[in-house]
């Protein structure tokens, strides 16, 4: 499949880093420690910011406090935080002018784990403090294309969780589905769904984007999971 797209806007973790461990073991402490069901959490953590999470858990009173612990222990837990297959060469690839990164997460945190992941960081990177609402809203991804001075429908969303699709979708982008973190049935709104990003080649053209999907076997294209309904 082909996408002729301006820019392409990444979710980081899931996408670009493998965060997943930390991310659950973070969780599964801090549920513990304040008593709510660390099971619960992680079906509906993924791909939101902690400040949304903790809303539907603690009184307004003790919510900022919570993102902070949140944040420090995440911070404190960055040893096993790897790139994902092929985010290296494809950022590398990518001019800068042509990129952004759209995060659930902290400036902070997100720059500590691609820190640690070894990949470049974003000239435009819009964090969960940059936005009021975060995914599956489009707030975040609107402001990354405006900020690279593209329209967000002619730029290309690539994600990993179900609310980041959705905010792509809600953006007027096109979206390309990751199946790092999550089953690929569960991707299905997105244009197109791919094991991970070993089957993505990028061209620059004097136009912009081209984006070809392959399969990671053969080299064929990819029926576009999206499309099929599956």
């Amino acid at each position: 499949m082909l996408f002729h797209v301006d820019a392409i806007l990444f979710d980081i973790d899931g996408t670009l880093v493998d965060s997943t461990a930390a991310v659950t073991r973070t969780w599964r402490t801090w549920a513990g420690v304040h008593g709510f069901d660390a099971e619960e959490i992680l079906r509906v953590c993924h791909g939101r910011r902690s400040e949304d999470t903790v809303a539907a858990l603690l009184p307004e009173e003790h919510r900022a406090a919570a993102v902070i612990e949140l944040e420090r222990m995440e911070l404190s837990d960055l040893s096993d935080v790897i790139a994902l297959p092929a985010t290296r060469r494809l950022l590398t690839e990518l001019p800068p002018s042509r990129w952004a990164a759209v995060t659930s997460g902290s400036r902070r945190l997100m720059l500590a784990r691609l820190a640690t992941a070894g990949l470049p960081a974003p000239e435009v990177l819009i964090s969960a403090e940059d936005v009021t609402v975060g995914k599956p809203d489009p707030e975040g991804y609107l402001r990354a294309a405006g900020a690279l001075g593209r329209d967000a429908r002619r730029c290309l969303v690539i994600e990993d969780a179900p609310a980041g699709i959705r905010a792509g979708r809600a953006a007027g982008a096109r979206v390309l589905a990751v199946a790092t973190s999550h089953p690929a049935a569960g991707l299905a709104a997105a244009d197109e769904v791919i094991a991970d990003l070993t089957a993505c080649r990028v061209e620059s053209t004097a136009e912009g984007l081209v984006v070809r999907t392959t399969d990671q076997a053969d080299g064929t294209h990819r029926t576009p999971t999206g499309l099929t309904g599956r």
